[in-house]
């Protein structure tokens, strides 16, 4: 079965490849480090390394804190951080500088899978949440690297899909795998697709112990200053299409009630940026270009966040925070930003990419749910209407982040035997 497994990527891989050149016509930053998709790339001197593996933007940023704890505690081991998505490699690099080696993740193709650890030689290796890559698993087995699922997740749906096509995953979970879940709901469902109940661990979801950057309450401050008057600021991050339409049509609304409010656009993918534009200048909207430095004019209705690794800032600047990808069926986007900066918290239906984040958020009253832009607006009047209410339910969304931190801390003692270990 593995031989057919094998097969089946090797015919895909091609096409994801093509893809990935294809989207470089809109953005060229895919065409960087093409060669490490398929496991080449610069070899590592000898010595102690661990391996981290973040899929994109949203698992780079939760794993920060991570990676500040591994450089900490093992401080002569280096790190490696791997990623799928330019954004992803573009906040790694901006997150850690040249204290951490970045590079793609290549293809589960085995000889790109041998290429990637011939060059990295990890002791042991951590995945973030869920990536299931047989090759990847298979030699990390055979090569005696301890492998951690950190902060693993699975859902009810992905343990029908690994059930369907389970011939393809038997063997997974070696000795050598451990899996460190969010809930015991997670572990439960590791176990039914084949992970050993002995090493599998609830540690809790790391994004809890999201750090906030100080650099970005002080840019923040600095960016408030600018504002001429007293402005009312709400922020709409990580936006895709289908939800900016509805993001102005609340402003719009909102804007009868209090004129001065300004909305902060920030959509999701950097190769949106300009639709995004074209489509406020259709709209009529008085908007400025993060990007383009110019200052905010008093009658500028929106400010366009077409800038990469300034949400957190933008966040930290306002009085309340729509988190997207949540009024589109794409599974939200990190809550959490907003909710550690005490910021209310504003989202849609769709939130199946962390259901117990938006849970845990909702059951505190620190996430107030709106089904689209007349309940968007509606909530915000009453917001910015109520400087107290405001202030009680940003505090609300502060401590339910407070109290659910430490995974990472539950991580380290997993992760310390297993890199000690093998470093003997």
């Amino acid at each position: 079965m593995h031989r057919l497994y094998n097969l089946l990527v090797r015919l895909l891989a091609p096409a994801a490849f093509s893809l990935v050149l294809a989207r470089g016509f809109r953005d060229r930053a895919y065409w960087q480090a093409l060669r490490e998709r398929f496991g080449f790339g610069r070899a590592l001197p000898a010595g102690p390394r661990i391996w981290l593996h973040a899929v994109s933007m949203g698992e780079v940023a939760a794993a920060a804190p991570l990676v500040r704890a591994l450089r900490s505690s093992h401080p002569h081991h280096a790190i490696v951080l791997t990623t799928a998505t330019p954004t992803g490699r573009a906040r790694a690099r901006a997150l850690f500088g040249a204290e951490v080696d970045v590079r793609y993740l290549p293809y589960d193709l085995p000889g790109a899978v041998r290429r990637f650890l011939n060059r990295t030689q990890p002791l042991a290796a951590m995945i973030m949440e869920t990536e299931l890559w047989p090759n990847l698993f298979t030699e990390c087995a055979q090569r005696k690297v301890p492998l951690v699922l950190a902060s693993a997740r699975l859902s009810a749906k992905s343990v029908a899909r690994y059930r369907r096509f389970g011939f393809l995953f038997r063997n997974l979970f070696t000795e050598n795998v451990v899996i460190a879940a969010q809930t015991s709901e997670d572990a439960a469902r590791f176990a039914a697709i084949g992970a050993r109940r002995e090493r599998t661990h609830i540690v809790g979801n790391v994004k809890f112990d999201i750090a906030i950057d100080p650099a970005a309450i002080a840019a923040a401050k600095e960016f408030q200053g600018q504002l001429s008057g007293e402005r009312l600021v709400w922020v709409a991050g990580s936006t895709h299409a289908g939800e900016e339409e509805q993001m102005l049509d609340a402003h719009a609304i909102l804007c009868t009630e209090l004129p001065s409010a300004l909305l902060i656009l920030a959509p999701r993918h950097p190769n949106r940026f300009d639709a995004v534009a074209a489509l406020l200048t259709r709209r009529g909207c008085r908007f400025v270009r993060r990007s383009a430095g110019a200052a905010i004019a008093p009658d500028a209705q929106i400010l366009l966040a077409d800038t990469v690794g300034e949400l957190v800032m933008f966040y930290a600047s306002a009085e309340a925070a729509f988190v997207g990808g949540s009024l589109v069926p794409i599974g939200g986007h990190n809550l959490l930003e907003p909710a550690a900066l005490g910021v209310p918290v504003l989202a849609g239906p769709s939130e199946f990419n962390a259901p117990d984040i938006a849970a845990l958020l909702s059951r505190e009253g620190a996430l107030h749910r709106v089904a689209g832009a007349p309940e968007l607006a509606a909530a915000l009047c009453r917001l910015f209407g109520d400087p107290g209410e405001r202030q009680r339910v940003g505090a609300l969304a502060r401590a339910a982040v407070e109290l659910n931190r430490g995974s990472v801390a539950r991580l380290l003692r997993l992760v310390e035997p297993l890199a000690t270990a093998a470093d003997c």
